[in-house]
Parts: structure tokens; C-alpha cells; sequence
């Protein structure tokens, strides 16, 4: 077995990776400050893991839960190609992918992905995402997210927008995941260097600006959870819920990472809160088109029976499966995921 990803070759996706990292390593900086200062320090722990015993690479999620700041947080950079097999569609694919679950229900949680892709044909763009997502929405958190990604991408923000609000609404419940929404699809220009550098400066600013909102609730929050009053938990909790229906019934990032490979199951799903309403989650069946619900009795299934359901390693995994195997007895299902008006060839292209 090979001991560590073999990186690859080409330069765009060696910049993509630099990209990536710095982004991840300034991103947990900026976290695991913000705990400190609040009196409540605590560090994020590497995982690695390889694909195909790292022949085709690999990746390492930083990950971080249960403690009085954060329920749930992973950041997790990849990068998966494919040098020595010339027949594949996809030479590449770099990306940074992540999920801030605070603790507290008033601070907002927030996901940022951001990835290179590379075709043999030679053509290549980026996928750049980032959406606050609130337990309980704040206004003026809502402004200043916005406004942090408008300054950073003034030319692309009304399309990011529309289309980022397009593909995180959720027809079953007539809601948006998320109060904010930038998503650039399949986005590349003739000047592949100002690319990057928009590719940046959004890494940047979601990343930058989330540290600071949450460094803003650590230091207005009352330390303990007897502050914390019965129904933000209950809302925060119905929030969770929402969030993982959404991840597993709609979010095409997510199903076709599920659906390439079977390495990494955990940290795809590392996006998940700890705890869902299992009962609320199941209330959601006869809401969908199907066969959806099916995939919905599975997911339920795959959680423990439990009030609230905690989110496992295990119930990860089991999660994962289930994923799959409706997928593929149900494959002409993939088209009533979101979308955000732009085809996304993740799946096609992998193989």
C-alpha cells in the first residue's frame, strides 16, 4: 500500500492544490483562534485517506466535534486523478469541501466548496460554492455574508446568487437550505489566471468572514448550556434535520461522490450534524415525487432509533449504502436532484 496520495501531474491542478490547502490550513487557523479567545480551545484532527491505495490520490479532512463550540466541523481537501489511465474522461478533480456546525444554535453554520476539474479533452473550470446556513437566521449576519462575497466576485454575484438560490431550494418543503447563496457551476473564462485569483478571493472571503461572525457570537454567548433555552435547541435541531435531508435527498455534489467510489464514506458525509429528529425527518415521505420516498425509508433506516438520532461514524457508513443502492436500482432518479441551471458531469466524468 502506498503510504501517501501520488499528487497530480499537471500544473493547473498542482496551483488548485496549493489553492486548497492554504485555504484549509487558514480556515482551521482562523477556528481554532476564535474557540481560544472565547476561553474554549480546541484543535482540529487530521484524517487521511487514499484512493485506490493512493495510486489515484487521495485527501485529508480536518476534523473537529463535541465540544462546547463545535457540534460538528470538517475541512477537507482532495484531490483524485487519473495519470495512468489515459482512456478516463476526468484527468483531475481538486477541491476543498466544508462545514462549520457550531454548538451553539444562534451562531450559523456554514459550507464552502470550491474545486478544479480537468477533462482529458483539455478543457478545465472551477465549481465555487458558499451558502451561511443559520439555525436561526440573523440579519445582520446575513448582510455581511453577502456583502463579503459580493466584494469579492462583483461581476459574477447576481449569477452566483440566482443560481446558488436555484440549487438549494428544496421543492418538498417550499424552503431554501441556507439564507445566502453563491454558486458558480462549470465556471472558466479565456484568462484562466484571473480564475484563480476569483477562485481565491471567495475561498477568502467566505472563509474570512465566517471566523468573524462566529468569533462574534463566541464572545456574546454565556458559557454553558443551561443558557441556551429549550427552543433554540428544538429549532436548531428541526434545522439539522432539514440539513441532512437536503445533503442526501437533493445535493448532486454529495450522491455522486457516494456514487464513484466507496473510500471515503465518512468524510463525504462529513457535512452532517451530530444529531437529526428521526421522526420529523420520516414525516417528510409522502412530500416527495417518487421513487424518492424509498430513498428517504432508507435513510431513515440507516440512523439510529433514538431521540435525537446521533449522527455515527457508523450511521455514516450505513447512510452512504443506502445512498447507493437506490441510485442504482433507481438510476433515471438522479435527475429530480438540485440543480442550479447548469448540467454537473461529476459522475459521467469519473468514469
Amino acid at each position: 500500500m502506498i503510504a501517501s496520495p501520488v499528487r497530480a501531474t499537471s500544473a493547473g491542478a498542482a496551483r488548485a492544490l496549493a489553492l486548497v490547502e492554504w485555504l484549509q490550513a487558514g480556515f482551521a487557523r482562523g477556528l481554532e483562534a476564535a474557540s481560544a479567545a472565547a476561553g474554549r480551545p480546541a484543535r482540529f484532527e487530521p484524517v487521511s485517506w487514499l484512493r485506490d491505495d493512493g495510486r489515484h490520490g487521495g485527501g485529508t479532512r480536518l476534523g473537529i466535534g463535541d465540544t462546547p463550540v463545535f457540534d460538528r466541523a470538517s475541512i477537507n481537501v482532495s484531490q483524485v486523478h487519473y495519470d495512468d489511465e489515459p482512456t478516463r474522461a476526468l484527468a483531475s478533480a481538486t477541491a476543498l469541501s466544508t462545514i462549520i456546525h457550531p454548538a451553539a444554535p444562534r451562531a450559523p453554520s456554514v459550507h464552502i466548496h470550491l474545486s478544479w476539474t480537468e477533462l482529458r479533452a483539455g478543457r478545465a473550470y472551477w465549481r465555487l460554492m458558499a451558502d451561511l446556513n443559520p439555525s436561526i437566521p440573523d440579519d445582520a449576519d446575513t448582510a455581511a455574508f453577502t456583502a463579503a462575497l459580493r466584494d469579492a466576485a462583483p461581476s459574477q454575484y447576481a449569477t452566483a446568487a440566482a443560481q446558488g438560490d436555484r440549487y438549494f431550494w428544496i421543492p418538498a418543503l417550499g424552503r431554501h437550505r441556507g439564507v445566502t447563496h453563491f454558486y458558480l457551476e462549470d465556471f472558466a473564462t479565456e484568462d484562466p489566471a484571473a480564475d484563480e485569483a476569483l477562485a481565491r478571493r471567495v475561498g477568502e472571503a467566505a472563509t474570512s468572514t465566517y471566523v468573524r461572525l462566529l468569533a462574534g457570537w463566541l464572545a456574546r454567548a454565556t458559557p454553558g448550556a443551561a443558557s441556551v433555552s429549550t427552543d433554540d435547541r428544538a429549532r436548531q435541531l428541526a434545522y439539522h434535520t432539514l440539513y441532512l435531508f437536503q445533503v442526501l435527498t437533493l445535493d448532486r455534489g454529495t450522491t455522486s461522490g457516494l456514487l464513484i467510489h466507496d473510500q471515503n464514506d465518512v468524510g463525504i458525509l462529513g457535512s452532517l450534524p451530530s444529531h437529526v429528529d428521526r421522526a420529523l425527518l420520516a414525516s417528510w415521505r409522502d412530500r416527495l415525487p417518487a421513487p424518492q420516498g424509498e430513498l428517504l425509508d432508507a435513510i431513515v433506516a440507516a440512523l439510529p432509533d433514538a431521540s435525537p438520532s446521533p449522527v455515527t461514524d457508523a450511521a455514516k457508513v450505513a447512510l452512504a449504502r443506502a445512498v447507493r443502492a437506490h441510485y442504482r436500482a433507481h438510476p433515471a432518479a438522479i435527475a429530480l436532484q438540485a440543480s442550479g441551471g447548469v448540467e454537473v458531469p461529476t459522475v459521467a466524468n469519473h468514469r
